[in-house]
């Protein structure tokens, strides 16, 4: 018989709000990660000093950002107003005190609870915040949220505004480190979203002059353009969209007030609404939404009084309104499309007869294409009946109205042993395995009919639930696990390929992933090292002599599940498959798939002998 737990007032306790922060970081920033995805905590750290920045530009104070990051150490510096020199102290390390609860004054704040600043402090080893106003300086520094230094307000020449340094805690944020690209991608959006906005990051200039068009440029080259942007703008509204001649998805950027809502939310939701019905008037033919869409690439913008967001870290508009007495986000945004677009498609007759060639090749493929999914989906359904690929997540089955977790996680591996690894020692409750049966089809110059009459593709786009939609991508992460030798290559090359010839956006939005595992392991009675390069190894042996054992791991079948727990766990290292700015995706696929020219052996000899070295 079970013994009753005891239930006592010793059982009750308060934290302050710094503990409550550490001890619940998921609760402000989401997911903790070290730096792989563009979601992790670390970056949603710098966004959060950001905002505040942001907040000043948008009031008229100061028109310059400086970032420094060097090391692990982060340094943002605006020219805005400063914090009030009392508050210094209590702005970022007091919950619910900040100058944002004065609607009058930060009426589309991007944050409005207060919170940012303090969540980056309690979050942070050292944390340092200066604030310059009248020619007086005031600094203060903390230690995981507890005031170490409380500096004299004096004197300075410096010019006005409000610095703040930190280094997130190494003790909650695992080896973590900052990728660059995710970075800048970040600072771009803000440039974007502010027109006259200067962001300085580590000496280079971000500026932008035409808003979301520049950001759709960045984004797709022009002549992989259909027709050039069409960018609208508006009181609280701009947007930018085009198609694409050779993808097959839909791509969406959307924006409130400044921050990126990469899940989308009733704002964009409304704007889909919305080209769809105004195209569908413009023509006067009721095509099916889908055929209008598809290869869309387009972003909006929209700025709301008091926004609620569905979650701290702010992804997903909640929002059913612009603010009190205002329309709704679907009556605002359906009026200023129905309107503008429509006047623009009028003005822009060669645009409109492009646009309707688009809609009527989609038609024609969608037909075309109708029976094979027919069948495909059945093929899907039985398949799923009798769990031959994949091993699924708890998440999904707990969590249906967020589908797709920020933990969730899709290895995908080839062969028996090395899937049966990762089964056996993965978290049920986030990651889920897919499995592949050999090398996978090199689906270069394909077309998507290939992706519903192979099997493994067909049950793979299942899986993953993007065959209607994007937006219902049921796994955050997307990882290739296959061994570290020339055949794991060849298949995660075969694999990239196919995501970058029918879903790029899964790349471009940081979803796919590669899984870094052990090259070797360097053990004695008292420790054991793993290993994932050769400087590693020669390290480890000098760290454990004398002559300590050593193990060369040749694929993943080989790492028992105990083992393996360490290599997919809180440790886990993922490499991120980035396109690292607006490139032809049909000529990336020509280079490295097509025919085997010079250019590619030369880079190959270049770029790939020290990879191959690592497996011999």
């Amino acid at each position: 018989m079970l013994q009753e737990s005891q239930y006592t007032e010793d059982n009750i306790r308060s934290l302050d709000w710094k503990e409550h922060i550490r001890t619940r970081p998921g609760m402000y920033i989401g997911k903790l990660g070290d730096g792989s995805s563009p979601d992790d905590g670390i970056y949603i750290l710098i966004k959060e000093v950001l905002d505040n920045c942001i907040d000043e530009f948008v009031m008229g104070a100061g028109k310059t950002i400086e970032v420094t990051i060097k090391d692990r150490t982060v340094s943002v510096r605006d020219y805005g107003r400063g914090i009030p020199l009392g508050k210094v102290v209590e702005v970022v390390s007091r919950m619910n005190t900040g100058g944002k609860y004065d609607s009058k004054a930060f009426k589309k704040s991007v944050g409005l609870n207060g919170v940012g600043t303090k969540a980056v402090n309690a979050l942070s080893s050292y944390f340092r915040v200066e604030s310059v106003r009248d020619n007086q300086q005031k600094a203060a520094e903390f230690s995981a949220g507890n005031l170490t230094l409380e500096e004299d307000q004096v004197e300075t020449t410096k010019r006005k505004g409000t610095k703040v340094t930190f280094t997130a805690d190494d003790t909650i944020f695992k080896n973590y480190k900052f990728r660059n690209d995710y970075i800048v991608r970040m600072l771009k959006n803000y440039c974007y979203l502010n027109k006259g906005l200067t962001i300085i990051y580590n000496g280079e200039k971000f500026v932008s002059e035409n808003g979301l068009q520049d950001l759709l440029q960045e984004t797709i080259t022009e002549e992989d353009m259909i027709y050039p942007i069409i960018h609208l703008t508006g009181n609280d509204i701009e947007i930018a969209l085009t198609h694409s001649k050779t993808q097959y998805s839909e791509e969406y950027y959307s924006f409130v007030n400044g921050q990126n809502t990469t899940q989308g939310g009733t704002h964009l939701t409304a704007f889909k609404e919305a080209i769809v019905r105004t195209i569908k008037e413009f023509y006067n033919k009721n095509f099916e939404a889908s055929d209008i869409r598809k290869s869309i690439v387009s972003a909006i913008s929209v700025k709301v009084e008091e926004p609620v967001f569905e979650s701290q870290t702010k992804t997903k508009l909640g929002s059913t309104d612009m603010g009190p007495d205002l329309p709704t986000v679907r009556t605002f945004v359906n009026d200023f499309i129905k309107t503008n677009l429509d006047n623009f498609l009028h003005k822009n007759p060669e645009v409109a007869d492009a646009l309707l060639r688009k809609i009527l090749q989609a038609e024609r493929e969608r037909k075309e294409l109708s029976g094979i999914r027919k069948l495909a989906k059945d093929r899907a359904k039985k398949a799923s009946l009798h769990n031959k690929k994949l091993r699924d997540c708890r998440v999904h089955l707990t969590d249906a109205k967020n589908p797709r977790s920020l933990e969730s996680t899709l290895f995908i591996t080839e062969g028996n042993s090395a899937s049966g690894s990762i089964t056996k020692s993965r978290d049920v409750n986030t990651q889920a395995v897919f499995s592949l049966r050999g090398k996978p089809l090199n689906t270069y110059g394909m077309t998507k009919k290939i992706v519903y009459e192979n099997e493994e593709f067909n049950l793979l786009q299942a899986a993953l639930n993007i065959e209607e939609d994007y937006e219902d991508l049921r796994y955050n992460n997307i990882v290739l696990a296959t061994d570290a030798d020339v055949d794991g290559m060849h298949i995660r090359l075969l694999m990239i390929t196919f995501f970058l010839q029918f879903f790029p956006e899964l790349i471009k939005e940081g979803h796919l992933y590669i899984l870094q595992t052990p090259l070797f392991r360097v053990r004695n009675k008292k420790k054991t090292i793993y290993c994932y390069s050769e400087q590693e190894r020669i390290d480890a042996i000098e760290e454990l002599k004398p002559k300590p054992e050593i193990t060369r791991f040749k694929g993943l079948g080989e790492i028992s599940p105990d083992e393996f727990k360490n290599f997919i766990g809180e440790d886990i290292r993922l490499e991120p498959v980035m396109l690292d700015k607006a490139s032809s995706i049909e000529k990336l696929l020509e280079f490295y798939m097509g025919k085997n020219t010079p250019d590619r052996q030369e880079f190959i000899i270049d770029n790939l002998k020290v990879e191959l070295d690592k497996v011999e």
